[in-house]
């Protein structure tokens, strides 16, 4: 018996030995790779530490644990915090913060709010007739395709960009918040998500399917009656979920539909107003991009936008605020944010030193390996120049009033160099130049681009 163990682990070890293909961990490799961790009494010491408490706790700097100044030299004007709650709506909280804070300049309207839950009813609409539409229209293709199968991985979602924003005000108008107030499924979308996701994914499979006794000339009729009745059934889950939206209402002793409402209170034409403006160093600057499926309605644009080196778009950015106008806002929000001051500053948190490894990469690479890229918008509202200089800036967020600083963040002006990625100006602050190359033809990426991300 002991003999037949011997020879089986013998055979074992030659089997291990021979098998390992080149670029395997080998023993002696194994060797070498452990005294990454040497046992000493230091890393014994933050073993233990780690232990019991997290790596962002441990990693707080306490050279840099004072509060940062909160004054700004220029501020725009602004009426309260909201909260998406439970939900991936910051783009819709921030496009409407923006409308919000013009509708109050010019009414004097004081703490007013658009509802939110009335454009998301018309956007998870809109976005469920964009996927099925795209299935129709990619049909002929198997599912081993990149399109259709992004398309399946990506039927519906809560997060969005400005564009989206701007297409659904403009085809659907607003209401104010008491009009369609939020509910449950507004607040906490994953439920609803889950659910309308799965009908989506079982529509597209029969939307995808030869239907018997339909001639090849009657095809196209049939898919588009076949699509109207599924998105009944979505209208009718979006009603019990976030309620019926309005057709008229009464505001201040006057009767309006949403569209007339947007008309009286701001009139302008938000999908041509502003322009889209990014930061990204791992493409080439001065040119238009425009991302694929990037878009709320099958009618609407795609997210398209220039990309600038950051000190540009600092520029304009702050022109508008001097101008008293807040701008749509994303970043990368979570990268070194203290949430318990509301401060982003690349010297709140030291990794490096708690884990003695080496984690350093510019905005390019971060990019490029998704390290990073914009997950969050907010409004920008206030910069601190010092001779003429931008210090810090402030971000009114939609994470409610005990949220950070008074509802905002503030960001040092490194912090926005390093994680700032798109921000939505009003075309009288861009510069004739930067309107210029939007007369170039855009160069068309793919859906899965890493800056297709929405923000949530």
């Amino acid at each position: 018996m002991k003999k037949t163990v011997l020879l089986l682990t013998l055979a074992l070890a030659g089997f291990a030995a021979t098998a390992q293909p080149k670029g395997a961990i080998t023993p002696e490799m194994l060797a070498e790779i452990s005294k990454g961790y040497e046992g000493n009494a230091a890393d014994k010491a933050i073993r233990n530490a780690l232990n019991t408490t997290s790596i962002t706790v441990l990693s707080a700097n306490a050279e840099n644990a004072a509060m940062i100044d909160t004054e700004f030299t220029d501020r725009v004007k602004t009426w309260g915090i909201t909260d998406q709650k439970s939900s991936g709506r910051c783009w819709l909280f921030t496009g409407l913060n923006v409308l919000r804070a013009a509708a109050a300049d010019k009414h004097g309207l004081g703490n007013f709010q658009f509802s939110q839950n009335y454009n998301f009813f018309y956007d998870q609409l809109e976005k469920a007739n964009l996927f099925l539409q795209a299935v129709i229209d990619t049909r002929d293709k198997g599912f081993d395709d990149r399109e259709v199968d992004w398309l399946f991985s990506n039927p519906i979602s809560d997060g969005g960009t400005f564009t989206g924003v701007a297409n659904l005000v403009m085809k659907y108008g607003v209401v104010p918040a008491n009009v369609m107030p939020e509910s449950l499924s507004a607040n906490n979308t994953s439920a609803m998500a889950t659910q309308l996701k799965t009908l989506l994914r079982r529509d597209g499979l029969i939307l995808r399917e030869n239907p018997s006794g339909v001639k090849a000339k009657d095809l196209p009729a049939w898919l588009q009656a076949r699509k109207t009745e599924m998105l009944a059934d979505v209208y009718r889950v979006l009603a019990l979920c976030l309620g019926v939206p309005p057709k008229e209402f009464e505001w201040k002793g006057k009767t309006y539909t949403p569209q007339a409402f947007y008309r009286e209170l701001l009139g302008y034409d938000l999908e041509h107003g502003y322009v889209m403006l990014m930061n990204d160093p791992s493409r080439e600057y001065g040119k238009v991009y425009e991302i694929q499926y990037d878009r709320h309605l099958y009618d609407g644009q795609n997210w398209l936008y220039v990309n600038l080196p950051v000190e540009r778009i600092k520029e304009m950015a702050i022109a508008s605020i001097k101008a008293n106008k807040a701008m749509y806002f994303s970043c990368d929000v979570g990268k070194f944010l203290d949430r318990t001051k509301g401060v982003a500053d690349l010297k709140n948190f030291d990794y490096e030193s708690l884990l003695g490894v080496d984690l350093s990469m510019d905005k390019r690479q971060r990019v490029t390996t998704h390290a990073s890229g914009s997950s969050h918008a907010m409004t920008l509202i206030a910069v601190d120049l010092k001779d003429g200089v931008p210090q810090k800036w402030l971000v009114e967020n939609s994470w409610g009033a005990s949220s950070g600083w008074q509802g905002n963040i503030i960001m040092t002006d490194e912090w926005f160099d390093e994680y700032m990625f798109r921000l939505v100006v009003e075309k009288q602050f861009v510069p004739a130049d930067v309107m210029k190359m939007l007369e170039q033809k855009p160069i068309l990426l793919p859906a899965w681009d890493p800056m297709f991300l929405g923000e949530e």
